[in-house]
């Protein structure tokens, strides 16, 4: 497939990716996203972008830097960018997630995972590693549907831990940030339901998440 914005990308110096960044466009079209995607007075950019309907469009090489994720960190790594490739869905960021455009994220998943090599572990999405600043692809998203195919991790909670949440967070590798950010970020991915103060069963599974990143 051929890139629709080739000139908007930068070179990785030599870093190969290893992140798959997953966003929501939030924005009222696919094709106002594309639009803006394209623009280099917005610099913001994407490797991928993925329809409603399922259409997938490249707009960056894979090979180069795209302006996707910003300011942030995870597991360490702050040049985010650098180390990854983003995926945009179109998606206002306050509705399901249609069943075509899920079905193409998979396939686009399998092959960007084959290609570089990626870790189910390191398939994150933009609140994950901009805990605080950024919500997609948000609460709406089935991320245990892509652990069930082998493209992201989903714990399989054994029962309740005593231990504050922070260390799990840092382990699975959330940034140091705020602890009330952390936690959101965290529920936002995997207890979206869950409010109130940090509980055992956050920490039950926050225990249950790191033990996948540790494998």
């Amino acid at each position: 497939m051929t890139p629709a914005s080739p000139n908007f990308g930068e070179r990785r110096g030599g870093v190969r990716p290893s992140l798959v960044v997953i966003h929501y466009t939030a924005m009222e079209s696919c094709a106002a996203a594309r639009e803006r995607l394209c623009d280099p007075l917005a610099e913001v950019s994407a490797h991928w972008l993925i329809s409603e309907g399922g259409k997938v469009e490249a707009l960056v090489p894979e090979e180069l830097r795209a302006w996707h994720a910003g300011a942030g960190e995870w597991a360490g790594v702050s040049d985010v960018n650098s180390h990854s490739i983003g995926v945009e869905l179109a998606n206002r960021g306050n509705h399901p997630y249609p069943e075509p455009q899920m079905a193409a994220l998979e396939s686009l998943l399998g092959g960007i995972m084959a290609r570089w090599g990626i870790d189910p572990a390191r398939v994150i999405g933009h609140s994950d590693m901009a805990p605080g600043r950024k919500a997609d692809p948000g609460a709406r998203f089935d991320w245990r549907r892509l652990a069930q195919g082998g493209l992201s991790v989903w714990p399989e909670v054994p029962g309740n831990a005593a231990h504050p949440l922070g260390g799990s967070l840092t382990a699975i590798g959330y940034p140091a940030v705020p602890a009330e950010a952390r936690l959101a970020a965290f529920r936002l991915r995997f207890r979206p339901w869950a409010q109130g103060p940090e509980t055992p069963e956050d920490r039950a599974a926050a225990d249950a998440v790191a033990s996948l990143y540790a494998c």
